[in-house]
């Protein structure tokens, strides 16, 4: 009898699970997979920023009190974004690209630098970054361009070229700040939905090539990018110069093991590995979680991904264009963005000062992420409602079909 109800339980658990609930109008796997990555990160950042917050406020607290306002600030965010119709960011799509881009020139202008770079905006209760922002505008803004010129950017060039235009001027001002690896992930993300929305293959593979090029190209450019190639390919050589915070990085992991030193045991965070609570916390975990912790962090983000391509490829099914380009949008820079922010961490790419999506530390990056997600959720929301609307129809013009026919 025990047996059986126990089968029960866990039968009903995993159905809770895997399956989406047709009374449920909101897609709860997503919901618990965003509350739990946001939840991790608020530990680890925790963990990871004990040291340098004594160091630097005498609070040993002081970065994980600024971590917990700023998720609470992005929790608000996301509800209150949640609520806005997808109409609206179409309608105001171009809007929001202009507000970014004033955004922008005033960092370049008044903006707050950090380590050589003017890429914040002081505010009081938070440093704003616009880069954040300008990813997720002009996401939105090419979703809501593939929907006007969905035939003009499959069947011209001039229709492939008119969205690049618009990443090449944000790319010009994100350049001055300066800031690559935004850049990249926006060129990407950007190359991604060009592929998705049926865009020639030589048009793509001539993109791909132009943009490597011209990557390259600004990498010759600036000696410190340089530093970062010569380092990432080989950090040993100048362990204590260029290739010191790889090096510092590599030991974490390498203490890890399989199971990890345990949470708040790891070393390298100990003012010995730079950034640890920001760009390097993957190495922190790492260190105390080891493999299986840093397996299930990377199962939780990347089923947060493939959450969104399977909402952007119901929604296209189901010509629902916009909210089906800006799903495949949010997923495609999730998962590059993830992809170099552990490569960075693990050695396997050179270091680009991207955050890892709703765990690092950082206002700007927890919020627009937070908002990101947001948006995913109403997607999936009015694609449930779409759905729901063609059942009452088809059982209405059912009953109506047997009233006639009896």
């Amino acid at each position: 009898m025990n047996s059986t109800r126990f089968n029960s339980v866990v039968e009903k658990t995993r159905a809770w699970v895997l399956n989406p609930s047709p009374k449920v109008m909101f897609d709860r796997q997503l919901i618990w997979l965003s509350l739990g990555l946001m939840f991790t990160g608020l530990i680890m950042v925790s963990s990871a920023s004990f040291p340098i917050s004594t160091r630097l406020t005498g609070q040993p607290f002081h970065f994980m009190f600024r971590h917990m306002f700023l998720l609470v600030l992005a929790l608000i965010a996301a509800s209150m974004v949640v609520r806005i119709k997808l109409e609206t960011w179409f309608k105001y799509s171009s809007h929001l690209l202009l507000i970014s881009i004033l955004l922008l020139i005033a960092v370049l202008l008044v903006g707050r630098s950090v380590n050589g770079a003017a890429r914040w905006l002081p505010l009081g209760i938070f440093n704003l970054q616009p880069a954040e922002i300008t990813k997720l505008s002009l996401f939105i803004f090419i979703s809501g361009y593939l929907v006007r010129r969905h035939g003009e950017v499959r069947e011209t060039f001039r229709g492939f070229v008119k969205p690049l235009a618009v990443f090449l001027l944000l790319a010009f001002f994100l350049l001055l700040q300066p800031d690559l690896g935004t850049v990249i992930v926006m060129f990407v993300t950007t190359v991604g939905m060009l592929f998705i929305a049926g865009a020639k293959l030589w048009q793509f593979i001539a993109l791909v090539v132009g943009g490597s090029s011209l990557v390259v190209v600004l990498i010759l450019a600036e000696p410190y990018r340089m530093r970062r190639i010569t380092a990432f390919l080989d950090p040993w050589q100048d362990p204590f110069g260029s290739g010191y915070q790889l090096t510092q990085s590599l030991m974490a992991f390498g203490r890890g093991h399989w199971f990890g030193q345990g949470l708040g045991n790891s070393i390298q965070k100990l003012e010995y590995l730079p950034e640890a609570h920001t760009d390097f916390v993957f190495a922190v975990v790492a260190e105390e979680l080891g493999f299986i912790g840093v397996c299930l962090i990377l199962i939780m983000i990347f089923s947060l991904v493939f959450k969104a391509l399977f909402i952007g490829k119901r929604c296209l099914e189901q010509e629902q264009l916009f909210g089906g380009f800006l799903a495949f949008g949010i997923g495609i820079w999730f998962a590059f963005q993830t992809l170099v922010n552990v490569g960075a961490s693990a050695g396997i790419v050179p270091t680009k000062g991207l955050t890892l999506p709703l765990i690092s530390y950082g206002g700007s990056s927890l919020i627009i992420m937070s908002v990101a997600v947001a948006i995913l959720l109403r997607i999936d929301y009015e694609y449930r409602l779409h759905i729901a609307g063609g059942n009452i129809r088809n059982s209405e013009l059912k009953d109506g079909d047997d009233g006639s026919s009896s």
